[in-house]
């Protein structure tokens, strides 16, 4: 049996985490064309200075491992009393399809629950409808699609009540 750990991350976490986030939505990138120059802010090019500005503003970062071996990550930020957002879920591809992102989305909403949030929310690329689809079998809503000008895709934002 395979052991999995969710612990919080801390400020000597920060490459791993960058490496997690960069690893895990390198594919994503590909399949959408996105890139620095497109899209400099994509999880694909986050680097170390987002993770500490993040870390600075107040995000909570959590990591998963799997038999010591890290594999995933996920980032939770406080927005208000009531609303917290589900940011950066990440699971490297070697990983994938064992409820790796399950048990991280399971411990996101254990943590805003205890933060008092009663809603948590995430934003998607909005064509990628097989997350849209798991989004929606854990427990997440549509509740609309933005287009933003300096993004080359349009969000589509999901909430579910806690």
């Amino acid at each position: 049996m395979t052991c999995i750990n969710i612990r919080n991350a801390i400020v000597s976490d920060i490459p791993l985490l960058a490496a997690i986030i960069r690893g895990s939505f390198r594919d994503v990138a590909e399949r959408f064309g996105l890139n620095s120059e497109n899209c400099p802010k994509h999880p694909s090019n986050c680097d170390t200075d987002r993770v500490r500005a993040e870390f600075e503003k107040g995000i909570r970062y959590y990591i998963l491992e799997q038999s010591d071996i890290p594999c995933g990550c996920v980032a939770l930020e406080q927005r208000n009393a009531g609303i917290c957002y589900l940011e950066r879920l990440a699971v490297l591809p070697e990983f994938r399809h064992k409820g790796l992102g399950r048990a991280l989305i399971k411990h996101v909403i254990a943590e805003a629950k205890y933060l008092g949030a009663k809603q948590i929310e995430i934003g998607i690329i909005a064509e990628h409808t097989e997350l849209r689809n798991w989004y929606a079998a854990t427990g997440f809503s549509a509740t609309k699609t933005v287009q933003f000008r300096h993004l080359p895709f349009d969000v589509t934002f999901m909430s579910m009540s806690l």
